[in-house]
């Protein structure tokens, strides 16, 4: 049987090149990606990723998997808030496991200096190097739609979340409006490939990246990849207009 192909942008490509592929994008970008991010969104993303930490609510004692978590951004916002409770109450330190399928994003997250709780290791979200139900927390933040394997990748997710555990998805989405979308098709296409070949040298690298979101399941379909991959009380949160979504699901038994 054929295997079915897998999404490289715009383009359909051998799942077995799509790995390759988005490495070179990722190994090329890295240097000047956190720039890239605070270029094309005005700085608005640090606004979701700090909407979704709130969300999280990081604890003491916590072991929180931040998957693709490239440079560590979502990673510091956890261990300070973490801390930050543990210093008002008391417990152990919270674990946070950065792991990313690329190698240079880790090293530059390394070099950009970390929290003491935060540990860094180079990892495939499809195959994830740790044993079942073992964290409390799995967040993956603008990293899904780069995994060949959707669906492989969320039920990896949910085999090492505890019963009890949850799972948040920050991911551009689908602006739930034909004025908004046509507007952020505008701006997508036209500036943010223009950005990367200023800023970053890489004018395919952000034309990849645009693509990439356009070819990613709207809101509603991933919820429901999100159930079939075992997921319960399953919900979306719209950040600017549907521009970026939080999904979030839990593990409310063991398998």
């Amino acid at each position: 049987m054929t295997q079915p192909a897998a999404t490289f942008g715009f383009k359909d490509v051998d799942p077995a090149e799509k790995p390759r592929l988005v490495r070179g994008v990722f190994d090329r970008v890295a240097k000047r990606y956190d720039l890239m991010n605070d270029l094309m969104s005005a700085g608005v993303h640090r606004i979701w990723k700090d909407m979704v930490a709130a969300r999280l609510n990081p604890q003491p004692g916590e072991v929180i998997i931040d998957c693709a978590g490239g440079t560590g951004d979502m990673a510091r916002r956890f261990a300070k808030m973490a801390r930050a409770a543990q210093l008002r109450r008391g417990g152990a330190d919270a674990v946070i496991h950065v792991m990313d399928y690329n190698g240079e994003m880790i090293a530059a997250g390394i070099e950009k200096g970390g929290e003491p709780e935060i540990t860094w290791s180079v990892g495939d979200a499809q195959r994830l190097a740790l044993p079942d139900a073992c964290a409390d927390a799995y967040v993956i933040s603008f990293g899904i739609r780069n995994v060949t394997d959707i669906p492989g990748a969320l039920a990896e997710a949910r085999r090492v979340l505890k019963p009890g555990g949850r799972f948040l998805c920050l991911e551009f989405s689908r602006p739930v409006t034909g004025a908004l979308r046509s507007a952020y098709d505008a701006y997508s296409f036209k500036v943010i490939p223009t950005v990367g070949e200023w800023v970053a040298k890489d004018r395919a690298a952000y034309q990849y990246l645009v693509e990439s979101i356009r070819r990613f399941p709207d809101q509603a379909t991933f919820a429901d990849m999100m159930r079939t991959a075992g997921f319960d009380r399953v919900t979306w949160t719209n950040f600017t207009g549907g521009v970026a979504a939080l999904h979030q699901g839990w593990v409310t038994r063991a398998r």
